[in-house]
């Protein structure tokens, strides 16, 4: 194999593992010994590739964030879906790329980033997270308030999908399937927590 050939194989390979570390523990929960170890490689070779952590954690969030807003660009395409539907479907591409708490981990990150890398991840989440999200709740049929701009709902929207991935309460009870329990968590989330029109009691 030439050695172009194996460079690449080797910066694939960080790339990959790194996204997959990211993702399961965080920026801060993650080190570059973590990563290079997976590979079997040494520091050092890691470093020949991306000089260090956060260059690595930036390039690894650019690529995968672009895919998290491929999909759900896709699910904005389904006209046929109602703004209920929809934004089931938006949560279940979070959860697809997402094992823990989105909001989380952006925020985890940027108390670690040096200022310079800290621009560059809040740039790639409001590209690729609140700027898709927006869009939902830019359409008339989704009702925003007129008090709330598309992407401050976006915001609030993502900072409240925690119980979401996270096991901190049970919400539903046991007896409820996953779907179930994230529409549920989304209905509480949109239309709060007091009784609808149609379970007031008669």
């Amino acid at each position: 194999m030439k050695r172009t050939e194996q460079l690449e194989r080797t910066r694939q390979a960080i790339l990959e593992t790194a996204t997959r570390l990211f993702m399961q523990k965080g920026f801060g929960q993650t080190s570059t010994r973590d990563i290079a170890k997976e590979i079997g490689i040494t520091q050092p070779a890691l470093y020949h590739h991306f000089s260090d952590k956060e260059v690595l954690f930036l390039s690894v969030m650019t690529e995968f964030s672009r895919k998290v807003h491929q999909d759900i660009n896709k699910v904005l395409r389904k006209h046929q879906l109602d703004p209920e539907e929809q934004l089931f479907e938006i949560v279940k591409v979070l959860k697809k790329h997402h094992t823990i708490s989105i909001y989380e981990q952006y925020n985890q990150a940027i108390q670690l980033l040096s200022k310079s890398s800290q621009r560059k991840f809040n740039m790639i989440f409001v590209m690729d997270y609140l700027g898709p999200i927006g869009e939902y709740f830019k359409q008339p049929e989704v009702g925003l308030r007129a008090d709330l701009l598309p992407r401050e709902a976006a915001e609030l929207f993502l900072a409240s999908l925690t119980p979401v991935f996270g096991t901190y309460q049970v919400i539903g009870g046991h007896a409820i399937a996953s779907d179930q329990r994230t529409k549920l968590i989304i209905d509480c989330i949109i239309n709060g927590l007091k009784r609808t029109p149609k379970e007031e009691i008669i």
